[in-house]
């Protein structure tokens, strides 16, 4: 397991109109150095192809003690102090927050050390799956019928996450108290993401098997994700 997260926040900001490059400009020239110069391992952080108000970012954690202890030195901290108004002068809603913990990572799941760099041109796609219950059986069904068919389409996860059910130690930051499954593949473009979906749609076992039952299985339909990568996202 990734030392670095253990835990993991996946969170995703509503803004005001216009102003994503702001808060993008912000977060990678002060926040992730500053978040990570307290323990955080800032994985990704992205714009939401889909909908251009919609900030969206995740960071891990060693455990939780060490996510009471970073949160706190950050927020209380000179670099959160210094440009705290500018960056909620750009939000309307920060309280979509989810408490997760690693299903399983894969060997491109961004480590500590990974360069802040490269590619952007890729896309971060997936999808958070809302379930009734911690134990359900929806991670064993996942893994034995879900991540097959989005392997053989070109989408095998680099990330899986379910919800970690525990008490937010940090409650000046709401979290949302739901149960969820959260995937995340990489794509090298848009157009192997349209490819995959193209094959998706194609799948008679997607379509007919896997589909039905996730739509069973949940409590309300799934949230889609595609993302795109900012200039310092390690996730790309």
């Amino acid at each position: 397991m990734n030392e670095c997260c253990a835990v993991a926040d996946l969170r995703q900001y509503t803004l005001h109109p216009g102003q994503r490059d702001t808060l993008i400009e912000l977060f990678d020239t002060y926040f992730v150095d500053g978040q990570e110069a307290t323990g955080m391992h800032i994985a990704g952080q992205f714009r939401d192809l889909d909908d251009p108000d919609r900030f969206v970012w995740i960071r891990g954690f060693r455990d939780l003690p060490a996510r009471a202890d970073a949160l706190n030195a950050f927020y209380y901290g000179p670099v959160w102090r210094a440009h705290s108004a500018a960056a909620n002068a750009t939000m309307v809603d920060s309280d979509n927050a989810l408490l997760l913990k690693p299903v399983r990572l894969g060997p491109s799941y961004p480590a500590l050390d990974a360069p802040r760099s490269g590619d952007t041109d890729a896309v971060i796609a997936g999808a958070v799956h809302h379930r009734g219950a911690a134990d359900d059986g929806f991670v064993e069904y996942f893994e034995d019928h879900v991540v097959p068919v989005l392997t053989a389409t070109g989408a095998e996860p680099v990330a899986v996450f379910e919800s970690l059910v525990a008490e937010n130690n940090f409650p000046q930051l709401p979290l949302r108290d739901e149960v969820v499954l959260a995937w995340f593949a990489r794509f090298p473009g848009i157009a192997a993401y349209d490819e995959h979906r193209r094959q998706l749609a194609a799948s008679r076992v997607w379509q007919q098997q896997v589909l039905p039952e996730l739509v069973c299985r949940s409590t309300k339909p799934m949230q889609e994700l595609r993302l795109s990568p900012t200039a310092r996202s390690q996730f790309r």
